[in-house]
């Protein structure tokens, strides 16, 4: 008896999904609630557990294969302890297999251990398996080529091997398919540019208020609530009361109707291995300071493990890309559709600027508001950024609502 391993429901939203990572291969051991496989969508990556323990028997869909929900992946026979050889499974070679034959059987591989071995010229026979029952796997490999880049000279096929060793070695290109994030990040920039008439505005801010309330606090901030105090939380509070001043930049296009949001759910962008994501912080309006570095630091955290759902990253009235964090000192942000707006904020750097009369080195940053012109006048995305720094530049305006 088998179990058919399945791809899960797939979001609403979400046609198709690629089989992005296998963490087993066949006639491997595993344990019940450990993951398969990852299934990759336009928005978040599904992680695919064993439902029972046992050995993974066969595997239908290989990496980069698109499938559909309920699709069938895999085969995995039930009833088999982690480690524990079945009849199913085949038999460790022997020593004297080893030394009569000179090499292991192909069929002893996995379909990714064949490719890689050919890729770099290796033999079976000079890998040392560290997987179940002596099987090569990619760590192994790995393991074997940086122990012959370490020693060029011992053989030609670590030079062979090591293409970055010696003048002479021909250059390389790597072709690799864009992940579904990518393709996704890539149409919906072309839909922003090619469907709002985007324009950007910017200005400029005085950091050292905010700095030198951060630098008074911080201690016992993180004291008190457990979380460093950073300069997001500021930025998204001056950011919720702006959009409260100016309904406009808080609003959407859907065909030819505005629809006005009275809720303050902003996108952060987080840079992730994936790519670029833009999870939600709802309610913006109603956390502290404390609870919007928390659930910050969540969605970063949870976005680079790839463990957001989809309902974290939909949704979102405006979106705040922090480019500064990176060393950009100016940018002009694409708009997330259907929002109308975007924030870009950018660098800290010390600048001389004339302050009465007289030269100060302050620390400076540059804000940069893109806005779809359809949605938002000039007045509003001039008068939304300015109200962003004054508060910045006076942030007892935040408690005070002035």
């Amino acid at each position: 008896m088998t179990i058919e391993i399945l791809v899960p429901d797939l979001p609403e939203s979400v046609a198709d999904a690629t089989v992005a990572t296998w963490h087993k291969k066949p006639g491997d051991a595993v344990e019940r609630d450990e993951v398969l496989v990852d299934i990759e969508t336009d928005k978040v990556v599904l992680e695919v557990p064993a439902p029972e323990s046992g050995v993974l028997e066969a595997v239908i869909e290989e990496e980069g294969a698109t499938v559909l929900s309920k699709q069938l992946i895999a085969h995995l026979k039930p009833g088999v302890v982690a480690g524990e050889p079945t009849k199913d499974k085949p038999q460790e070679p022997s020593e004297e297999t080893d030394e009569s034959s000179g090499e292991e059987s192909s069929d002893w591989l996995s379909p990714a251990a064949r490719r890689l071995l050919a890729e770099y010229g290796l033999e079976a026979k000079d890998v040392k398996g560290t997987g179940v029952g002596g099987r090569i796997t990619r760590e192994d490999i790995d393991a074997h080529l940086a122990v012959l880049k370490s020693k060029p000279e011992e053989t030609t096929k670590a030079a062979d091997v090591d293409e970055l060793s010696g003048a002479d070695a021909p250059r390389s290109q790597k072709r690799v398919p864009m992940t579904r994030l990518r393709k996704r990040v890539a149409e919906r920039l072309l839909e922003a540019k090619n469907s709002t008439a985007m324009l950007t505005t910017f200005n400029e801010v005085n950091m050292k208020p905010i700095m030198d309330l951060r630098h008074q606090y911080k201690d016992l901030f993180e004291k008190r609530h457990g979380i460093r105090l950073g300069f997001m939380s500021f930025y998204v509070k001056a950011v919720t009361e702006a959009l409260k001043r100016y309904p406009e930049v808080n609003a959407s296009i859907d065909g030819e109707d505005i629809v006005y949001h009275n809720f303050f759910d902003i996108s952060i962008a987080v840079s992730t291995p994936r790519g670029l994501v833009t999870p939600v912080l709802k309610n913006c309006d109603l956390l502290s300071v404390a609870e919007i570095e928390k659930g910050i630091k969540d969605l970063a955290i949870r976005g680079r493990d790839g463990k957001l759902t989809v309902d974290e990253l939909t949704g979102g009235n405006f979106t705040i890309t922090n480019g500064g964090v990176f060393g950009s000192l100016m940018s002009t942000p694409i708009i997330n559709p259907p929002q109308g707006a975007i924030l870009g904020m950018h660098k800290i750097q010390d600048r001389p600027m004339a302050v009465n009369g007289n030269v100060e080195i302050l620390p400076m940053m540059y804000l940069a508001l893109s806005y779809d012109h359809r949605l938002i006048d000039g007045r509003e995305s001039v008068g939304f950024l300015v109200t962003i720094k004054e508060l910045l530049e006076d942030p007892t305006r935040l408690i005070l609502d002035v």
